[in-house]
């Protein structure tokens, strides 16, 4: 189980080996999504908050990089946070994500991106409950869900 140590950890010194690479050209993304996608994925933007639906739904499922379709975080680590954008406790597997030290705006952050194919997810935080005490913050429209598939976790 990662932990706010295990997540600075990686941000200061790098990150696991993906299980996998794509990577593609921003003509390429720009193809494939929307461009509110690409703006939030490609451009490290991110959505208003509660601008969603995602946030208030916790039916059983995975959810997938927009990008990639990479596997990134289970419903059941979902939470009700209430900060307005979906948020996890846990990814899937560590190597899914990547983890970045952001200090853009005058605060020091931790990004987080997809490892597989770099797309800007969000950020995690030290607040979110027990046990792990993480709180992955992640865009909405970064996030794919793919509905009635058996939890991992």
């Amino acid at each position: 189980m990662l932990n706010w140590n295990n997540v600075l950890q990686y941000a200061k010194n790098g990150n696991l080996e993906p299980p996998r690479r794509v990577e593609k050209t921003d003509e390429e993304w720009r193809a494939e999504l929307t461009d509110e996608q690409f703006r939030i994925t490609r451009l490290k933007g991110t959505e208003r908050a509660f601008s969603s639906e995602m946030c208030s739904l916790f039916q059983p499922g995975l959810y997938k990089c927009v990008c990639c379709g990479t596997e990134l975080f289970d419903s059941a680590e979902k939470f009700e946070s209430g900060t307005g954008w979906p948020s996890f406790t846990q990814p899937v597997s560590p190597n899914v994500i990547a983890h970045h030290m952001d200090m853009t705006f005058g605060m020091v952050r931790v990004e987080t991106t997809c490892n597989v194919c770099d797309a800007h997810l969000g950020h995690v935080f030290p607040d979110g409950p027990a046990p792990s005490g993480l709180r992955f913050c992640i865009n909405a429209l970064a996030l794919e869900k793919v509905e009635n598939v058996e939890s991992k976790i």
